[in-house]
């Protein structure tokens, strides 16, 4: 009996070490089957998973294409203060807030454990932090290449998400606006002066700026050749400014209202001296969103609507 017992405690044994060897190569064959892709981007290179589940989002325009591609269930975490009224949805309290653009709550990001995290040029001193949590990858827009840098970034994420076709789908519609709205302002005379008011006070910029894409890509002329605007910031300009170039279009972004301030554009810019201009008096000074322009340029849906919006000058 003795023995019969002592036979069946090492068959025990046995089956239980089997059954240990099969989850332990069970694990390895998992971990094995893991797609990782090396992502290149401005700040170095990281490996990224492909197709990660929770991911945390401090570039607005990559949160617009991430949603704009069906993706929005894997967004785990966003500065939930910064987010365009358009993507409001993404303040529920179903995402984790991290934060600000400027000041990242790293102890959130950690404790959603992300698979990926991905920013922009307000977080880039901070990279090696977040790369000390999960892998990074950096998808700020050039604005002196604006259109090539957006391609690539939403490339880069159709490669993560195995979403190639319905990115290169998005681009085909865009390039297809853009080239109509290019044919419109290679036969139109009219020139435009981009603004943006802010504080009760105005700036303005011209080709190869922040919103120099109005002159670089759309080839809407500029109202001036000799503004010598901040690349980010632009140069400050008084109405007086505005009323000698005489633009035929005045585009207006509301700096206030991109931040919840109040929307103050119209107010600040529609003076006697603006009133005066052709752009006023033919109804051509155009309020750009805020949300797209301001906050989340450089998104599948945000330039998509930035090509229509900038059309409505030359209609």
């Amino acid at each position: 009996m003795k023995r019969k017992s002592i036979l069946l405690f090492i068959i025990s044994m046995f089956a239980i070490f089997a059954a240990a060897c099969g989850s332990n190569n069970a694990e390895k064959k998992t971990v094995s089957k893991e797609d990782v892709m090396v992502i290149k981007h401005q700040l170095g290179e990281s490996k990224v998973t492909k197709n990660p589940k929770k991911v945390v989002v401090f570039d607005m325009g990559t949160l617009d294409t991430l949603d704009k591609l069906g993706l929005g269930d894997r967004v785990a975490g966003v500065p939930q203060d910064s987010i365009p009224s358009y993507l409001k949805k993404y303040k529920s309290s179903k995402y984790k807030n991290v934060g600000t653009l400027k000041e990242p709550d790293f102890e959130a990001v950690n404790a959603i454990k992300p698979d990926l995290i991905i920013i922009s040029g307000r977080q880039q001193d901070s990279y090696d932090k977040f790369q000390e949590i999960a892998p990074t990858i950096f998808l700020g827009v050039d604005n002196k290449k604006y259109m090539e840098s957006f391609k690539e970034n939403v490339t880069t994420i159709g490669k993560i998400f195995g979403k190639e076709n319905q990115v290169k789908q998005e681009l085909t519609n865009i390039d297809n606006d853009i080239a109509s709205l290019k044919e419109k302002a290679n036969t139109s005379d009219a020139k435009a002066l981009i603004t943006l008011t802010t504080g009760g006070k105005v700036t303005a910029y011209g080709p190869a700026s922040r919103f120099g894409l109005i002159h670089d890509v759309f080839g809407i002329k500029a109202s001036t050749a000799d503004l010598k605007a901040d690349p980010v910031h632009g140069q400050n300009i008084s109405m007086e400014f505005i009323l000698e170039k005489n633009p035929d279009i005045l585009y207006v972004i509301d700096r206030d209202a991109a931040i919840g301030e109040g929307n103050n554009a119209k107010e600040v810019i529609e003076n006697s001296l603006v009133k005066k201009t052709k752009a006023y008096k033919n109804g051509k000074i155009i309020y750009l969103d805020p949300g797209y322009w301001y906050l989340s340029g450089g998104g599948l849906e945000s330039v998509s609507e930035m090509v229509k919006e900038a059309a409505k000058g030359l209609e």
